[in-house]
């Protein structure tokens, strides 16, 4: 055989061989793109994103968008060639796989995850909006979970409210831990709660409960990194009661990153007149029961992915405005915001078309 041809038939087998590595090769990597982006102020699947009845509502115009992003799953082994492809996309990132799905976290661990943040960020969205609005929220500490194995499991049940800790009013949820942790690991910890079914039979027949419990509980040693402490194996939360009723209906949407918009939504709704004065409104943020607004992650592919359905001006948590600001879309306001008063005030300038008021985000 020629050396010529020798030559090219072995580049070409090893460029088969370097194209099947690339193909059937995993890489420990996974990808983010633009998912959908809803319209807290519409419709969804044939029926409103948000059903309030009860109170008075208003008519709305415009769009409140929340946003999302769609990423591989946990289970997902993306090849050399899609990593490439997905670095190479400008609509897509490629991140290491452990930035989504941390600690060897499965699928249904990853979703089930996701789901509770999903709804304490609908719960606290209510909260925020109807503070704002001076409408009054009946709140409580509670038992959020009980870790599997630990000393309050079947002692204490998620739901619970827990009125004291040794004695001691319970006000927050981080009161719970700062009074455990005065004890030491093997001392007993006294709760004062009242059960789960009579807060909810309570709360059916508009009722104060009048049954409480005290429970004991030896604590034990924490497990986690860092200085040990004693612990008995619960989280406390905030639960509310609302004096009306306000529905959240969005399926097969994860995490807390919607809590801004569904706050403004909740408003806007309860509020004559417009929030957005007909314009494309869209944003993102966690927030929390006192207004407070918190970063999300993907903030590119959001913003990549509200401008692509038409979005003016998007509502920033002031923490990501640098990294959204790096690489902004055509057309798109980023509006920095850090707490619902200033996205109420961003929404103000914008309908009154005063937006070299806005604060806009910079890379600085």
């Amino acid at each position: 055989m020629p050396r010529r041809t020798a030559t090219m038939l072995a580049s070409t087998l090893m460029l088969i061989a370097l194209l099947c590595a690339g193909v059937f090769i995993p890489v420990p990597y996974a990808e983010m793109s633009p998912g959908p982006t809803v319209n807290t102020l519409g419709d969804h699947d044939g029926e409103p994103v948000l059903q309030i009845s009860g109170h008075k509502t208003y008519e709305t115009s415009g769009h409140l968008n929340m946003t999302t992003v769609r990423v591989t799953s946990a289970d997902y082994r993306m090849n050399l060639v899609e990593a490439v492809y997905g670095w190479l996309a400008h609509d897509n990132r490629v991140v290491p796989h452990d930035t989504l799905y941390p600690d060897g976290k499965t699928e249904e661990e990853a979703t089930q995850e996701n789901a509770e943040e999903f709804s304490q960020s609908q719960e606290s969205a209510k909260v925020a909006a109807l503070k704002e609005l001076d409408i009054p929220v009946k709140s409580w500490v509670v038992v959020s979970t009980v870790v599997k194995d630990s000393p309050a499991e079947g002692r204490l049940h998620a739901g619970d409210v827990i009125k004291a800790v040794d004695g001691r009013t319970v006000g927050e949820p981080g009161d719970v831990a700062d009074l455990v942790t005065e004890h030491k690991p093997g001392q007993d910890v006294v709760f004062t709660v009242v059960p789960a079914k009579e807060q909810a039979a309570a709360e059916k027949e508009n009722r104060t409960p009048t049954k409480t419990e005290e429970v004991t509980i030896t604590t034990t040693t924490s497990d986690d990194a860092g200085e040990k402490r004693a612990v008995v194996g619960i989280s406390a939360g905030t639960d509310h009661t609302f004096p009306f009723s306000i529905d959240i209906k969005l399926a097969d949407v994860g995490g807390p990153s919607a809590g801004l918009m569904f706050a403004l939504g909740i408003y806007d709704k309860l509020t004559p007149g417009s929030l957005t004065g007909g314009k494309f409104v869209a944003g993102t943020g966690t927030i929390d029961d006192a207004g407070k607004v918190g970063p999300i992650g993907g903030i590119g592919m959001k913003t990549l992915g509200a401008r692509s359905k038409g979005a003016q001006y998007f509502l920033t948590p002031a923490d990501n405005c640098a990294a959204a600001a790096a690489d902004i879309p055509e057309g798109l306001t980023l509006v920095k915001v850090d707490t619902i008063d200033d996205a109420l005030g961003a929404l103000k300038d914008i309908r009154s078309g005063k937006t070299g008021d806005l604060p806009k985000c910079t890379t600085k």
